[in-house]
Formats: structure tokens, sequence, C-alpha cells
């Protein structure tokens, strides 16, 4: 079990927010298709890159929280940097 300060609460809400959002946008892009025609020709949808965003921002979001990595028997460790994190997005 882990306890949370205050701030690492608010840090994990908007976590929360991050991932809710990219499932939003997640769905858009679902429902209209990766492409789109455009005046200047056929475009990424732009729910696609504001996804993309989404993502580097919850995977810092959730370096910041140092979440220690108990995976494959390692020692408990807090998660450094954006690369360690598995599972996202």
């Amino acid at each position: 079990m882990y306890e949370l300060a205050e701030h690492e609460l608010q840090v994990l809400r908007e976590a929360v927010r991050t991932v809710d959002q990219i499932d939003r946008l997640h769905a858009i892009v679902e429902a209209d298709g990766v492409m789109q025609e455009s005046p200047q020709g056929r475009r990424v949808h732009p729910a696609v890159a504001e996804m993309r965003q989404q993502r580097i921002v919850l995977a810092r979001l959730l370096a910041a929280l140092k979440i220690p990595d108990t995976d494959a028997g390692q020692s408990a460790a807090p998660v450094r940097g954006v690369y360690q994190i598995r599972g996202v997005g």
C-alpha cells in the first residue's frame, strides 16, 4: 500500500484526467478516422497529435510520482525518467 502526500494526490488526479482526455481523443479518432481531408489535402487528424502530446504529459506525471518498480523480482527502486514507465499509453 502506498501513502501519498497531498501534492502527490494532485499529480495522481491530473494523471487520471489526462487518461480520460486520451480516451476522449481516441474515441474521436476511432469515429473520424486517422486521416482527414483538408484544403491542403489529406492530413493526419489533429486529435492524433494531441493524443501523442497527452501521452507525453501522462508519462511525465507518472514519473513524478516515483512509484517503485517491483516487476520481475527487482528491488523496489523509484522510477526514474520517462522511459522506465511500463504500460503507459
